[in-house]
């Protein structure tokens, strides 16, 4: 069916939310926010959409780690049948753009909305969901609150992570109000949408509506050290030196060289970056005599993956027989690539032509939380059009109809998932 959405009402909800933590540029273009898990904006954020929640008749629970919920049991459901789930989350970067993750939450509300307004009577319910600290800019690596949901991380170990000032999130959750009890529980639900800002061009490209993904990539972090030995700049002979900062710019060619190398023989996703450098002592008159680097690879296939990182160790092992450097690396984080769901896509399309709205399948760049939730239950993600492929930038902007016009695609999926009956007043498919 389709599912008419209000696209001021939904509008409204991202504007609101995106004064809370709003970035002042004199840029006109630019919209940007600063949303980190624990503080003020955070608290505010997190009061708004539970309000929201309300008002549109959903019940709202938080857990433990901050997730919140709202679900809506229809007249006539079965209060017992899985439920099915959409969301986001609310965090952003620092200075990042006011879409990325709270479409994806305020869309699913109005998705609720768009339901009740129509008089559609789904068989099940229907929750809409705010995961914690998507980003990883406060605590932890990102996709905090989906991974306690899914089990991947114990609710204990993520509630004792700190942030730059050293405050626990079990402290930062409580002194804003939202340390809830128990877990969500997707293993529950059956199934998750999540509907999110491309950022990239794929879409706008090609003049399409909605992008369906088909996987979203794995990623591996590597934290590499490189030692060499800090020396007096004017006094050290070169040919007397170990620099730690010489030996790590040639690392940081060696992985870009890798990552060209598996785009031109195996898989033109792949993609490898040394993303940060921490230099000691950093002076202008010493030779480096250590180096920080953080590595982020990614891809759709995790051999590939895998090949970068291998390259990365043989780069290093070079290194130490031809400069003299020690070196180490550690990759502290990774998660493989996770395909979606087969059915939600396939439902995804056809809620899509319903609509008349245009779709095609890409996959993800980025890690979202609908990658954690899939290993619980069968997940799908949608992408909106990004201008100009912009993100976790103030300039970040998808045009209010291309929102509207994503989340009535959500809306006619979930609609369908949830076994939804005909309208009793308006009716479905008008606007």
């Amino acid at each position: 069916m389709r599912l008419p959405v209000d696209a001021d009402r939904l509008r409204a909800d991202i504007e609101a939310n995106a004064a809370f933590g709003r970035v002042e540029t004199d840029d006109p273009e630019a919209h940007g926010r600063t949303n980190r898990t624990g503080t003020e904006a955070n608290r505010k954020a997190r009061d708004h959409l539970v309000e929201r929640l309300r008002d549109a008749g959903l019940d709202v629970t938080v857990d433990a780690v901050g997730n919140v919920a709202g679900r809506w049991v229809p007249n006539g459901a079965d209060p017992d049948a899985a439920p099915v789930a959409a969301g986001s989350h609310l965090d952003s970067v620092p200075d990042g753009g006011i879409f990325d993750g709270p479409l994806g939450v305020y869309a699913a509300v109005e998705a609720v909305r768009a339901m009740r307004d129509a008089g559609i009577e789904p068989d099940r319910p229907v929750l809409v969901s705010s995961f914690t600290e998507e980003e990883g800019s406060t605590f932890g690596d990102g996709l905090l609150g989906s991974s306690v949901a899914t089990g991947e991380t114990d609710a204990e170990t993520a509630l004792a992570l700190e942030n730059d000032a050293g405050e626990t999130l079990a402290n930062a959750l409580s002194r804003i109000g939202y340390r809830g009890e128990g877990l969500l529980d997707p293993a529950g639900w059956d199934c998750f949408f999540e509907l999110h800002v491309e950022q990239d061009t794929v879409l706008e490209s090609a003049g399409v509506d909605v992008g369906v993904v088909t996987t979203i990539t794995g990623i591996t972090h590597c934290v590499v050290e490189i030692m060499g030995e800090a020396n007096h700049a004017g006094a050290t002979a070169m040919d007397d030196r170990t620099d730690a900062l010489a030996a790590a710019s040639e690392f940081v060619l060696d992985v870009e060289s890798a990552a060209n190398d598996i785009v031109e023989t195996d898989s033109e996703t792949a993609v490898g970056t040394v993303g940060s450098l921490s230099v000691s002592p950093n002076a202008t008159n010493v030779v480096p005599g250590r180096v920080a680097c953080g590595v982020d690879v990614r891809d759709v296939t995790r051999g590939s993956m895998e090949e970068i990182a291998s390259a990365a160790h043989e780069s290093l092992a070079r290194l130490e027989r031809n400069r003299g450097v020690e070196t180490t690396l550690n990759r502290p984080f990774h998660v493989d690539p996770t395909g979606m769901s087969d059915r939600l896509r396939t439902v995804a399309h056809d809620a899509a032509a319903d609509a008349g709205r245009s779709a095609i399948d890409l996959h993800s760049g980025a890690a979202h939380d609908a990658m954690r939730v899939a290993g619980a239950t069968d997940a799908a993600l949608l992408f909106a059009p990004s201008r100009d492929g912009v993100s976790h930038n103030p300039r970040e902007w998808t045009d209010w109809a291309d929102c509207a016009a994503a989340t009535e695609v959500l809306a006619g999926a979930l609609a369908e998932m949830a076994g939804a009956a005909g309208a009793t007043g308006t009716e479905a498919g008008t606007t």
